[in-house]
């Protein structure tokens, strides 16, 4: 069941539609379509002497959400005529809002752009019907599941009270230790497969990276001669690499001393760029020297099909 709609506009100011109680916000939603999976278009060819046809491609369309909306006089004052400018205000012409629904299992969010809002002014029940069009086919988890991490380090704290010392002159005390794993697990819960964002920070110098997903035997690969060549050095303490693999956005980036460099020509020519299905994706890296050096940690966003 569908709780509500919290609507922000390119403003940054923010309207929550509760379903249960519209006489809160004036808008009284009666309808709303474009919140189910978008059609697919089926890209087949014709053989002449077969039967049926062959699967070429297939993508999904844009999403358009519509709001079938009642205007009613609120509990601060506001009358329909009030309601009915703020409406403006909030869903504005071609101008970009953000949309959260709020269901009893599930938190998303999506972006698009207000296509109308069509008000009946001259109606006994007077309202509007707006249309919002999302490029973005994909609902966005806006939980705390919106963007997931998954470390390939961690620090066991191992400072202990009563403590003491038994050199003057050599550092015993161990306040932590820096646990390198390479090998994690992801377990994914969208609908849909989704690329991710990896993180490596080095400690140390290391060479010629390896990334692995073990389920897909998909590999990346990062040649740290040819990064050499491009930056004057290979990897080096405190050197941090970010790699997405989201579609339309895909990119590899280096930060070395508050500088940014973009190492895509470090990859190898058969890289796999990662993306995540449903269920278990066992990821593992290793590297030619000083694997010990590097820290991993992956994020991603989950994304559903519909609400």
């Amino acid at each position: 069941m569908i709780h509500s709609f919290a609507i922000t506009n390119y403003l940054g100011d923010r309207i929550k539609l509760d379903l249960r109680k519209p006489e809160v916000s004036g808008f009284l939603i009666k309808s709303v379509t474009g919140l189910g999976p978008v059609k697919a278009t089926v890209n087949t060819t014709e053989v002449v002497t077969n039967d049926g046809s062959m699967f070429n491609s297939a993508r999904l369309s844009q999403r358009n959400i519509v709001f079938q909306i009642v205007f009613v006089d609120t509990v601060y004052g506001e009358t329909i005529e009030d309601v009915r400018q703020k409406s403006y205000k909030y869903f504005p012409a071609k101008k970009n809002v953000e949309i959260i629904i709020e269901t009893d299992n599930r938190y998303v969010r999506t972006n698009g752009y207000v296509e109308s809002n069509e008000p009946n002014i001259f109606s006994s029940q007077e309202g509007t019907s707006i249309s919002i069009i999302c490029p973005d086919p994909f609902f966005y988890s806006a939980g705390e599941d919106g963007n997931n991490v998954t470390d390939f380090y961690s620090i066991d704290p191992l400072f202990e009270f009563p403590f003491s010392n038994e050199s003057l002159t050599e550092p015993l005390l161990v306040f932590g230790e820096i646990q390198i794993k390479t090998e994690g697990v992801i377990t994914y819960y969208g609908d849909a497969e989704i690329g991710v964002t990896i993180y490596i920070h080095a400690i140390g110098p290391a060479n010629n990276i390896n990334i692995y997903n073990t389920e897909t035997r998909e590999v990346m690969k990062i040649d740290t001669g040819k990064l050499q060549k491009l930056t004057g050095k290979g990897i080096v303490a405190s050197d941090d690499i970010i790699i997405n693999t989201s579609k339309g956005d895909k990119s590899i980036t280096l930060i070395r001393e508050g500088v940014s460099y973009n190492i895509l020509n470090c990859l190898d020519k058969n890289t796999d760029w990662f993306t995540l299905a449903k269920g278990d994706n066992i990821f593992a890296f290793t590297a030619d020297s000083g694997v010990t050096n590097l820290q991993f940690r992956i994020e991603n966003k989950v994304i559903y099909e519909g609400v």
